[in-house]
């Protein structure tokens, strides 16, 4: 037999280029320690590393590189750990194991993947012993030095296999992806990027240019109480790592703030980036934005901008193929990252290694959470547990960022985070001196009553709970000057040019009338003198508030947020909860609604309303009930771990001749990594129901069928897509999916 093994085939028949298995393992090996670092795990990443590959040597593996059948490569270093280590080696097996295939269930059979126990029990090539000359294992292994949390034992064990999964399997497709590449002459182009030290300086040369041009405000203006919550702010940054709050009213600055501080603490306690998490897909654009304009001068990847309106297996990287390498998903190795709740959340849960390749440069990271009550109520508990475990073993600080705090700490929610610091300098006073609108409930008002609002308004903004209610208002208020409607089923590029209209009209004192879909109260900048909102929790209506006098140029007295019942359109159920606790707070606190104490008491209604509903799929109790036997169903985890239940599907509209080019460039590209990014701003998220329609209807097309998995549909007809409601059907089919989602 051969006594030379092999990793990875080259171009010389005679493998003078080709790669050595023991060089892939060591280097392997390392990287993986190295992405370990900021959770003390750098030993159990290196063995990771050495063993992932341990199946390759074997006379199938070698004669798999020359064209032979396929070959169970990872199960021997998978069986090898948990006979050599019982306990953690079984944990070190479920991220050997799962390097290309995911990681699997313990024992419990998944959707089409072989659980563990089955995959230790199954028959594998005979290894040759000349592994035991190449690569050498230390007799005892030990867990890192964690701080426990109170009967999370299965929860932090667990956590801490899909980091590890993401220290291997992102030292393998470097290296692999640097092997191929250099066969074609090549390098990998990760160059250095600037330091955070470089992107403060950046940060405070923009401040500095803010402040003198509002240096003739009076000291407490709106701008000038901005600067004065940014300044207290980064006199926090000192403070040990760990939870933060930043409680600011709507209008005072948050991003900037929140940005600041990151980056100071940052600093200040070695960590590496910051990542900043936004609640909805509809707005990332905008917030990435204000970041790439912020620090474009230091270089155009410095802000990597990553969600998941492409559905990242399409461009899976398991097999080793060049082709397949290019196409992998980023690893978040960017200085500022701005990405979604879905894409961040369900990563942290998530068993594919293209999802999980990122999660090592989570730890040692800022990590602001904007929008901080909008977490997702039905998964409140483990995602809440994966908040505390990044903060508590993974050298992270988290930042809840927020107008209205939910009311989260120990003292007001059982088994809360503790020791949450505020960096924002006395929230209630802010509130005080922020207030600038009048907030009452009216009652019930028709769709008609509605409609002669809108009409009888020079400048109005209408929020309603989901989108056919929103379309119906707009049908049905007729042709006039000023109207508009904001939906998600318009593409980024669309609403874009919409708000630009809109806040030209604003500016300019014209007629403006804007009937919106919830996606407005998420860090869209605009200034109505009246808002209406339907029905829905508190921290919605605060955050409709917060587009009404946001600059604080009219009294409070004319500024006015209208709360309102529709008898035809009831809140969708899962805002219902949401609904009734705000009319409970309603009921007690008519003086001032949207103060402090309100919104506390609001969360503390909303959450003891129903406990069993904040974890609705019981994956706290699944974690610990598979702790004692390691025998934890990560797949099973996954699938049930999603933010967003109802499938949705991307459409890429040819709303202009910017997207008709990336269109026609994406019919014939090899590699659609950069093609797909410029695409972004064209998508529109449908429903899986409304999607097949629209396919079996002929009315998007598929590009590059065969290559990209199925991952690129245009619409392909037009009239489905109209310049003042976007996407629309009328397919009565569509109705019970649009039901369910509601921005």
């Amino acid at each position: 037999m051969n006594s030379t093994y092999y990793a990875h085939s080259g171009k010389d028949p005679k493998k003078s280029d080709w790669q050595r298995l023991d060089d892939h393992l060591i280097r392997v090996a390392t990287t993986a320690g190295a992405n370990a670092k900021y959770f003390n795990a750098e030993s159990l990443a290196e063995i990771c590393g050495l063993l992932h590959d341990l199946g390759k040597y074997s006379k199938e593996f070698a004669l798999r590189l020359e064209g032979g059948k396929r070959v169970d490569h990872a199960t021997a270093g998978a069986r090898f750990a948990a006979d050599k280590w019982p306990q953690l080696g079984k944990l070190l097996a479920y991220v050997i194991a799962g390097h290309h295939a995911g990681l699997a269930n313990g024992i419990d059979p998944g959707d089409g993947r072989a659980t563990l126990k089955d995959r230790l029990e199954c028959t594998i090539p005979l290894l040759d012993d000349v592994w035991k000359e190449e690569i050498s294992v230390p007799a005892k292994l030990s867990f890192p030095d964690f701080i426990p949390a109170d009967n999370m034992q299965g929860f932090q064990t667990a956590f801490l296999v899909r980091m590890l999964y993401s220290c291997l399997v992102d030292a393998d497709y470097l290296d692999t992806e640097c092997f191929y590449l250099g066969l074609e002459g090549k390098r990998q182009q990760r160059g250095q990027q600037p330091s955070l030290k470089t992107l403060r300086e950046r940060l405070d040369y923009h401040l500095q240019e803010l402040s003198a041009k509002h240096a003739d405000c009076a000291t407490e203006s709106v701008n000038g109480l901005r600067g004065r919550i940014l300044k207290h702010a980064r006199t926090q940054a000192l403070l040990e790592p760990g939870l933060f709050s930043l409680t600011v009213p709507t209008g005072g600055g948050k991003t900037l703030t929140s940005m600041a501080f990151a980056l100071d603490h940052a600093i200040a306690h070695q960590q590496r980036r910051v990542i900043y998490v936004i609640p909805f897909t509809s707005i990332i654009e905008q917030n990435a934005k204000v970041f790439r304009d912020l620090f474009i001068q230091l270089g155009e990847d410095v802000v990597l901008e990553h969600h998941s309106t492409f559905d990242d297996s399409g461009f899976g990287w398991r097999e080793e193929t060049k082709e397949k390498l290019r196409l992998a998903m980023e690893n978040w190795d960017a200085p500022v990252v701005v990405t979604t709740a879905v894409q961040f959340f369900e990563s942290l849960f998530a068993d594919r290694s293209s999802r999980c390749r990122k999660l090592h440069n989570i730890t040692g990271s800022v990590i602001i959470l904007d929008e901080a009550q909008m977490l997702p109520q039905k998964l409140l508990r483990p995602t809440m547990a994966a908040i505390d475990e990044l903060a508590r073993n993974y050298s992270c600080s988290i930042v809840l960022c927020t107008a209205t705090q939910p009311a989260l700490h120990a003292d007001e929610f059982h088994n809360g985070f503790i020791n949450v610091r505020e960096i924002a300098p006395d929230p209630p006073q802010l509130y005080r001196q922020l207030d600038r609108v009048s907030v009452r409930h009216i009652g019930i008002q028709t769709d008609e009553q509605l409609a002669e609002r809108l009409r009888g308004s020079r400048q109005i903004l209408l929020i309603l709970n989901n989108r056919r209610h929103a379309h119906s208002i707009y049908d049905g208020i007729g042709e006039g000057e000023g109207y508009f409607h904001l939906t998600t089923l318009m593409c980024a590029k669309h609403r874009k040019a919409k708000l630009e209209q809109i806040r030209r009209r604003l500016h300019d004192n014209e007629a403006c009338k804007v009937v919106s879909t919830s996606l407005i109260e998420a860090g869209i900048d605009v200034d109505f003198p009246l808002v209406m909102r339907a029905e829905s929790g508190l921290d919605a209506i605060a955050q409709a508030a917060g587009r009404c006098n946001r600059e604080g140029k009219q009294i409070k007295e004319t500024s006015n947020v209208l709360v309102f019942s529709s008898p035809d359109w009831p809140a969708p159920p899962e805002l219902e909860q949401q609904a009734a606790s705000m009319r409970t707070v309603f009921r007690c606190h008519k003086g001032d609604l949207l103060a402090p104490e309100a919104i506390k008491a609001y969360f503390q209604d909303l959450f003891w309303r129903d406990q069993e509903r904040l974890d609705t799929k019981r994956l706290l109790k699944l974690h610990r009930n598979h702790y004692e036997r390691l025998s934890f169903p990560f797949q099973t985890i996954a699938n049930e771990y999603r933010i967003i239940q109802s499938s949705m599907r991307p459409v890429i509209i040819p709303f202009d001749k910017e997207a008709e080019q990336w269109i026609e460039r994406l019919h014939h590209a090899e590699f659609v990594g950069r093609i797909a990014k410029y695409l972004q701003p064209y998508i529109v998220q449908v429903p899986e129901q409304v999607f097949l329609s629209l396919k079996s209807a002929g009315a998007i097309a598929e590009i590059g069928a065969g290559r990209f998995s199925g991952q690129f549909w245009e619409l392909t007809n037009a009239r489905l897509y109209d310049n003042g409601v976007g996407l629309s059907w009328d397919d009565p089919s569509h109705l019970n999916a649009e039901l369910c989602v509601i921005c």
